[in-house]
């Protein structure tokens, strides 16, 4: 039987020449993939969560892979309703989440593999959302590094974007390259098996599966189309000219500079420099001249226009007619605007994004901020987020962590503030965030005061370290966990410097983890051997959600002890065994 990775190996070649596939349903008959798919998504907090079924990652097994295998042979497979339910939205309303079940997950985990191969290296470099290597960070890093000189900001959203992909569309995409009847009709199976909400069985007319693993590379091979509107038609139509004119008044000021420097006059040399620093170099109204570029993260799009207002609209109004005659998808009336870039500011991935203008600020002689890209941290972010550590107009404890013990404290409180703040370390202004910290840093003192019954300055002396950092020394604040025979551990708030960082890459956490992982668990499976009896009859893993779960007593089942031993959340164990540790 092949090898999975050779498999994808194969996949990736074909994509990259532009070969079409014809076998991939075939794949989904090789036990390799989903031991790969399995090794990838066991440790998901949602493994451990059931769906419309009691089934969970929980009993793992070959016989349920090859129950799998065996309906997808005689073609019965079918995927189950996912179980519904509502997540609340910061603007108060709420975002439908779906609960997969267990099999399906694995066999979602698959189909994304084999997707993500072959489609992967199709994919635009302007594309940002759901692909390896590449997140929210890489986009904005090229938005600053590429897009001086910019004019307007077409702020790009869609309306209810993985709600509203039009199933026939995307089938329709699909099998331009997958010429494969059983694998597009799995993938159609997957995307109308409805919801479950409240017992009662929705059909999902439209948009991919909302927690399905496969529906993120699913959304991006559906908008790689707009990619490719906006590559092969508007950026042709719409960019032209190598370099702006020379600005006539500009050029004659330059010249009476030079006369004067010849005839020695000083004092009219500088004030023609003056006059000269207040004129932009290049003709900003340049008819010859047009610069469209584009970035995509998900279904959030920026483009960035060199070239009057009227053009401008006119991208925008194309844009909307490809998505909603191409696509069958809507731009949301409300968030897709077209902003001026020196005047106004673009809402992109939580950053203000704005074009710098400073005359007075010289760099080698050149106004260097001029049409330069800054990118910003929104005021509203350093409200929102201060907001649950405020009471009554400054900082207050949190009560609800009061009872929690002095680690868990300071790891909340630094968790949280290392990722507000870790995410806008490309913003020039990030010295905003030095709010935040200020209200956390009183709020956690607070909180640990009231545990103790102390007061904040002494929990400040109590806490305060220094750390060494690249930087030099840093003041933070730690908290230590001893535990019986093991390193302790630190809970650190703070200990960074709140400075830009233009090369700051944070790329996406993909839900599937890393690209081939080699785990141990897998081994241990295929192994075959109850680690508790040595039986080999109807081996399986038993999973647990977390090892504070079992314990450490003497008094603890045989299996908890062997877990908690190991300090693994997986053990593989015999029919007899299974049943017993469920009793």
């Amino acid at each position: 039987m092949q090898n999975a990775e050779a498999v994808l190996g194969i996949l990736r070649e074909r994509g990259k020449r532009g070969l079409p596939c014809n076998e991939l349903y075939r794949q989904l008959f090789n036990p390799q993939f989903y031991l790969l798919a399995y090794g990838r998504i066991y440790s998901n907090k949602g493994a451990m969560t059931p769906g419309v079924t009691a089934e969970t990652v929980d009993g793992m097994s070959m016989g349920k892979i090859g129950a799998i295998i065996e309906a997808m042979r005689h073609e019965r497979y079918r995927f189950k309703p996912s179980r519904r339910i509502l997540i609340p939205k910061k603007n108060g309303k709420t975002r439908p989440l779906g609960l997969p079940t267990w099999s399906d997950k694995l066999v979602g985990e698959v189909v994304r593999l084999l997707l993500e191969a072959y489609y992967e290296p199709t994919f635009s470099g302007r594309s940002h959302g759901f692909r390896p290597h590449r997140g929210c960070h890489t986009a904005l890093r090229e938005v600053a590094n590429v897009w001086k000189g910019t004019t307007w900001f077409i702020e790009g959203d869609i309306a209810d974007c993985f709600g509203s992909l039009d199933h026939e569309v995307l089938i329709g995409i699909l099998s331009e390259k997958i010429h494969d009847g059983r694998f597009l009709a799995l993938i159609s199976g997957m995307l109308t098996a409805g919801y479950l909400e409240d017992w009662k069985w929705g059909a999902t007319v439209s948009g991919a599966p909302q927690g399905g693993i496969a529906s993120p590379v699913l959304s991006n091979i559906y908008l790689h189309k707009l990619d490719e509107f906006v590559e092969d038609t508007l950026i042709p139509d719409y960019t032209r000219g190598r370099l702006r004119k020379r600005n006539p008044a500009y050029r004659s000021v330059e010249a009476q500079i030079l006369r004067a420097r010849r005839r020695g006059e000083t004092s009219a040399v500088r004030e023609l420099r003056r006059r000269q620093y207040a004129l932009p170099s290049q003709d900003p109204q340049d008819p010859g001249y047009r610069r469209l570029r584009y970035i995509r993260y998900a279904d959030d799009h920026l483009l960035g226009f060199a070239g009057p207002k009227a053009e401008a609209e006119a991208i925008k109004e194309r844009l909307g007619v490809f998505l909603r005659e191409e696509l069958r998808l809507e731009l949301s009336p409300e968030k897709t605007l077209v902003t001026h870039a020196r005047t106004g500011a673009a809402r992109f991935l939580g950053y203000d994004i704005r074009v710098g203008h400073n005359q007075r600020y010289h760099r080698k002689g050149r106004r260097a901020v001029n049409g330069e890209i800054q990118l910003g941290v929104p005021d509203e972010v350093i409200k929102s987020a201060a907001a649950p550590y405020m009471a009554k107009g400054k900082p207050g404890r949190r009560a609800a962590w009061i009872g929690h013990d002095d680690y868990s404290i300071v790891a909340n409180y630094g968790a949280k503030y290392r990722g507000i703040a870790q995410y806008y370390m490309l913003a020039g202004d990030i010295r905003k965030m030095h709010r935040l910290r200020w209200v956390m840093e009183t709020s956690m003192l607070k909180t640990l005061a009231g545990k103790h019954g102390s007061s904040v300055s002494k929990m400040a002396a109590r806490y305060k370290a220094k750390i060494s950092t690249p930087q030099g020394l840093r003041t933070c604040f730690e908290a230590t966990l001893e535990r019986k025979g093991m390193k302790p551990l630190v809970a650190r708030f703070g200990g960074f410097p709140l400075a830009r960082q233009k090369t700051a890459v944070i790329n996406d956490r993909l839900i599937t983890g890393p690209a081939y992982p080699h785990k141990e668990l897998i081994d241990r499976l295929r192994n075959g051997v109850c680690e508790i009896c040595g039986s080999r009859d109807g081996v399986r893993v038993h999973h647990v959600k977390a090892l504070a779960d079992l314990g450490r007593s003497d008094t603890a089942p045989q299996w908890a002890q062997i877990m908690a031993a190991r300090r693994r959340k997986t053990i593989i164990v015999c029919g007899s065994c299974y049943e017993l540790a469920h009793r």
